[in-house]
């Protein structure tokens, strides 16, 4: 499956997969309102065997076949390590 990513200019570490590309149309407002106007960063071809570095490729698959978009956040590994 073909896919866009796109990089959020006012959230760091967070990227925009889309089914077809410069098509925003089945994302929610509040969701483009706060990911910002998307920077195109790549076209990637998707499938089950491929790896991501951050993402699982089954549940990215599933989320643009289903609604034609997928969300990655910064990972939150930092919530379990203690403070100094």
């Amino acid at each position: 499956m073909q896919c866009a990513i796109y990089k959020s200019p006012k959230k760091q570490d967070t990227y925009l997969y889309i089914a077809t590309k410069d098509d925003f149309s089945a994302l929610p407002d509040p969701l483009l309102a706060m990911f910002g106007t998307p920077a195109h960063v790549m076209d990637l071809d998707l499938h089950p065997q491929r790896r991501l570095a951050q993402e699982d490729t089954a549940e990215v698959l599933h989320n643009l076949r289903e609604r034609g978009w997928h969300l990655q956040m910064p990972r939150r590994d930092d919530l379990f390590m203690p403070h100094h």
